[in-house]
């Protein structure tokens, strides 16, 4: 069983054929697939996802997160982050995310983001969820107050989660590995001449989970198509082959370490 930890099936792209998208999940092996929102809106999405796609024998079990995405907090109210705690407490709810620092589009809005950051780290923490963390060309800042965040709380234990759509660079993934947190491939891993493979080829095993990010940033041999969960089988695939081990191999050690990290039973 593979298990999609990241994929905002919730967005529009997928309104007219959801369905068939989930039966293609299935029969690539994709057990659960994790949805992390990326505003409050969309958390009222991903919980009726999840209320009506929690029966294993009826296609992969889908799983609700609560978080602001980066990009979407310039136009976040600030009494959001109180809204994204109240619904955070919700058992249904499984991980904080997806947050962290986006600093490729606009840098208009940096002591915001920063702000609604440590306010995730913070509540991942009181609420012992995993955090799952969005980083562009924002890698040490986000590091840094992740560092911050961790010494100055008293639940230090507790701040833990993925960097998804892990790319480097090699100092990054040596701060992260200290850091306790897991990294989450994708279909950037599949990329040629990408950089990718080479910026984990140190990370153990136990610390790698997989992702689509669908329907962004599809795996090679489809990329210019819309990105579904199905494909996180391509990158099982294409992490077996870099690493020297089986698609079964590295589907049991992704899955437990995803089930571990989520508090999947």
């Amino acid at each position: 069983m593979l298990i999609d930890t990241h994929a905002h099936i919730f967005l529009e792209q997928f309104e007219s054929d959801l369905d068939r998208v989930l039966q293609r999940a299935h029969e690539a092996g994709v057990g659960y697939i994790l949805l992390p929102a990326i505003d409050v809106a969309s958390i009222s999405r991903c919980l009726e996802l999840a209320d009506s796609h929690a029966n294993p024998d009826h296609g992969p079990v889908l799983l609700a997160m609560a978080g602001i995405h980066p990009s979407s907090v310039k136009e976040a109210a600030e009494n959001d982050i109180e809204r994204i705690r109240e619904l955070a407490e919700d058992k249904r709810i499984i991980a904080i995310g997806e947050t962290g620092l986006d600093y490729y589009w606009d840098r208009s809005f940096d002591d915001k983001q920063q702000a609604f950051l440590r306010a995730h780290i913070r509540l991942a923490a009181a609420l012992d969820k995993p955090l799952v963390l969005h980083d562009r060309e924002a890698s040490d800042d986000l590091v840094r107050i992740l560092s911050e965040e961790k010494e100055a709380s008293p639940h230090a234990e507790r701040i833990r989660g993925v960097f998804h759509c892990f790319g480097g660079p090699d100092a990054h993934t040596e701060r992260v590995l200290a850091l306790g947190f897991h990294m989450g491939i994708g279909g950037t891993y599949t990329f040629k001449n990408g950089g990718v493979p080479e910026s984990t080829n140190t990370v153990p095993m136990e610390r790698i989970i997989l992702e689509t990010d669908a329907p962004f940033l599809t795996p090679a041999p489809h990329r210019g198509t819309r990105n579904e969960p199905a494909y996180v089988a391509l990158v099982a695939a294409k992490l077996a082959e870099n690493r020297g081990l089986t698609v079964e191999e590295v589907s049991r050690i992704t899955t437990a370490n995803a089930k571990a990290l989520f508090g999947i039973s």
